[in-house]
């Protein structure tokens, strides 16, 4: 029962009434409709979508009694699917159709309080309507929009919502179709032992007609042999039918006749769909093929929904990337005309650039010759002579001269000085390059020497 979210319940006739009940407890009534014949239901009540998937509705259809007939068997107490197959034996004997124009079902009554009486024996109303009527049913309810999921008869739960507490005829108006029906239930022994309908002609004073239909049931009855009593006449009906009613059986048999209040039409309509819900097919009168088509029907419409909705998704995510894509290549043309227009000043920026640098080189280059210079001035000792000075790929420093054959130390002192000297707390060059000091004889017993150093400069880009 916990499996459903809701139950629509549809009464159809010339005024098609919708309850719709909330499928928990006592199914309270959250929402209900009236349309007249022919008008719409609103399809956010009745109709599926995907939020049936988590959240499940049942549908259930009234099926208006005209037409349908009333068996009642008793057989030995068995599961459903025994009495179902034990049923199904006997409908040749028990259909008045044939069995291949009939739609039938079967609902399990239980018995009144005196059970005792009746053993190990089950009461069950076996419920017949032609197939055509039931069809044409359905077709209404499909034209109208609503697909059935179970097609029900509100009789039933009346009659099992009866407190049957004697041996008598309880006879409910208006139960079996128009306003001059009624069902007639015999309970006698402690379980119902017939349901017979009562058709009445539209005179001023039906009291004569329906005197002789109740005699000729309880003459059944007696050859049948379950009528061992004079029966207690009970009224169940509503109280705006009940004192018409009420008159006429007085009228016919001139005895007493007791008056139980009938449910009202919201009450039945919930216990016929609490019992749907609980599920089995006792009292389900829905075809098994239609079920089948709407279950189909259902499916396919949600793919197809589904597909559709991923469709619309595709063209609007291709729709937004299209767009994206217009949005950026506008953007990267501002940005290649931004370029060109810059590219000419971009180029003379990149001409000075480089201008400065050279400028800028040659500045150091020199300061750094001068710097040299400086250096070579104050270390050179006055016994050494230099020969020649070059400063060559702003970098190199070389320095040649000669000396006296005694000034040998001299030499090495000068060039130990020069390669470690240092300039604003700097090694002004690097001891691991240039070219190692070189000494050889000059004539007239001099000594020539030579050696290269380079600065120590960081690498320029």
């Amino acid at each position: 029962m916990a499996r459903f979210h809701s139950c629509n319940v549809l009464s159809a006739g010339t005024d098609r009434q919708l309850w719709q009940f909330h499928a928990q407890g006592a199914f309270p009534l959250a929402r209900e409709q009236k349309a007249a014949e022919g008008g719409g239901l609103s399809p956010g009540l009745t109709g599926k979508s995907w939020s049936q998937l988590w959240q499940p509705r049942l549908n259930l259809a009234l099926l208006p009694p005209d037409n349908v007939f009333f068996r009642v068997v008793h057989l030995p107490s068995s599961s459903p699917a025994e009495l179902h197959a034990m049923v199904e034996l006997q409908l040749e004997k028990l259909s008045p159709l044939p069995v291949g124009q009939i739609v039938w079902s079967l609902y399990p009554l239980p018995a009144g309080k005196d059970a005792a009486a009746a053993g190990d024996l089950q009461t069950l109303i076996v419920v017949f309507v032609e197939r055509k009527i039931v069809e044409d049913y359905l077709g209404a309810l499909e034209a109208s929009g609503y697909l059935a999921d179970r097609l029900e008869l509100g009789a039933l739960d009346q009659l099992a919502a009866t407190v049957v507490d004697g041996q008598g005829a309880w006879i409910y108006p208006e139960l079996a179709g128009g306003p001059n029906t009624a069902l007639v239930a015999w309970w006698y022994d402690g379980r119902l032992q017939s349901l017979n309908s009562l058709n009445l002609p539209p005179a001023d004073d039906p009291a004569g007609p329906l005197k002789e239909q109740l005699e000729q049931m309880a003459w059944s009855g007696e050859l049948e042999g379950w009528l061992t009593a004079q029966p207690q006449w009970t009224l169940v009906a509503s109280e705006a039918v009940a004192p018409v009613w009420e008159r006429w059986l007085r009228d016919s048999l001139g005895v007493p006749v007791r008056w139980i209040p009938a449910l009202t039409p919201v009450a039945l309509a919930a216990r016929t769909a609490r019992r749907a819900a609980a599920g089995g097919g006792q009292g389900n009168l829905m075809p098994p093929e239609f079920a089948t088509r709407y279950r189909n029907q259902f499916f396919d419409r949600l793919w197809i929904r589904g597909m559709f909705a991923a469709g619309i998704l595709y063209f609007v995510l291709v729709a937004i990337y299209l767009l994206a894509v217009r949005v950026q290549d506008y953007r990267l043309g501002r940005a290649e005309q931004k370029v060109a227009s810059l590219g000419g000043a971009y180029t003379n920026v990149l001409q000075l650039k480089e201008r400065l640098q050279v400028l800028k080189t040659r500045e150091d280059l020199k300061f750094a010759a001068l710097d040299c210079w400086k250096i070579t001035a104050e270390l050179l000792p006055e016994m050494l002579t230099l020969d020649s000075f070059a400063f060559a790929d702003g970098r190199k420093f070389s320095l040649s001269g000669s000396a006296p054959a005694d000034a040998a130390a001299a030499v090495n002192k000068f060039y130990g000085d020069i390669r470690k000297a240092t300039l604003g707390g700097a090694q002004l060059f690097d001891a691991n390059k240039g070219q190692q000091l070189s000494t050889r004889a000059g004539p007239g017993g001099v000594v020539i020497w030579n050696f290269s150093l380079e600065l120590n400069r960081a690498e320029e880009d």
